[in-house]
């Protein structure tokens, strides 16, 4: 076969996807973090852009932290943004379903294009080292005593440990609308706010307060999981008779209005990314439980939790 015609057929492979991922070009990736620099979709974006370079699955990855409304910020200016670019993507997970409930922002999720769910995170309770109270059971005594006296503290309005509060009123009994809660931009000033004790309670993913917790900091006393996370000694909240589980799950979608070939692509590089040992490595660092799902079945799980969620949330009095 002659060069110029081997090349040729080689290209029309690779456009119609018959190569595999390692004989194609590889992409350079765009990546939307709706979030600042240092929190858990900062953390999540930048290790599937490390997963994805070290296994060669694209040439280069550049990120774009655009923080505030809970995503929604970065939402709207990857959705106006990248209509039709076959190698954006943009972090997401729960805590956008919440925002985008909470805050009604002009543009909707829907208008992007589902890739993938990643990882779940549970999150974990812990309250200051210099607190009152030593369980959660102490927490929830004075929760049905006066709701509004527990100050709780974690993340934006909507967030998985917003609404696991107001679930956990909701099921000992508490008026879940009169739940004192404080949303913080991010995980830095939650920290804050609980090692200082100026909040009663704070609630974020276990990575982000793991170093606390050791150093005595700050006591671990609920997680959100079904069952105890590995290596970790902390009991689950159904364990302590409240039947409550959540958890803060993470994805990709893709940029608006692409071809369903490019977003097969897409989605077998990103799965691809997440076999490959960089990203194995991420999830152990992190104490991230994987969560793959994609294409039909991950659209289809992010419009069934959108409706759980906006049906707790109107429950609690949250919107």
């Amino acid at each position: 076969m002659r060069r110029d015609t081997f090349l040729k057929s080689l290209a029309a492979l690779a456009a119609a996807g018959a190569l595999p991922l390692s004989a194609r070009a590889a992409a350079n990736v765009k990546m939307m973090i709706p979030a600042n620099p240092g929190g858990g979709w900062d953390t999540t974006g930048r290790a599937l852009g490390k997963a994805m370079t070290e296994a060669k699955l694209a040439d280069t990855v550049t990120y774009d932290n655009k923080g505030g409304a809970a995503g929604a910020l970065g939402l709207a200016q990857f959705v106006n943004g990248s209509k039709g670019d076959p190698n954006a993507l943009m972090v997401m997970g729960s805590v956008m379903l919440g925002g985008i409930i909470t805050g009604k922002p002009p543009v909707n999720l829907s208008q992007a294009t589902p890739i993938a769910r990643m990882t779940t995170e549970y999150n974990v309770f812990v309250l200051p080292a210099n607190s009152p109270f030593k369980t959660m059971k102490d927490v929830v005594e004075q929760l049905k005593k006066d709701p509004g006296s527990v100050k709780w503290g974690g993340g934006s309005r909507g967030s998985t440990e917003h609404i696991a509060a107001a679930m956990i009123a909701q099921k000992v009994g508490a008026d879940p609308s009169k739940i004192n809660y404080v949303a913080f931009r991010g995980g830095g000033e939650a920290t804050a706010a609980i090692l200082g004790g100026n909040v009663t309670i704070g609630g974020s993913g276990y990575s982000e307060f793991a170093e606390y917790i050791a150093a005595g900091k700050m006591k671990a006393i609920a997680v959100t999981s079904a069952q105890r996370l590995p290596g970790i000694n902390v009991p689950t909240l159904k364990e302590q008779g409240i039947d409550v589980e959540i958890g803060n799950w993470r994805g990709v979608y893709g940029a608006p209005g692409i071809s369903a070939e490019q977003r097969k692509a897409l989605t077998d590089m990103v799965l691809a990314a997440l076999k490959s040992p960089s990203w194995a490595e991420s999830l152990k660092k992190n104490d991230w439980t994987p969560a793959v799902l994609s294409g039909e079945a991950f659209a289809k799980f992010v419009d069934d939790d959108f409706a759980s969620l906006r049906a707790i949330m109107a429950k609690s009095g949250m919107i």
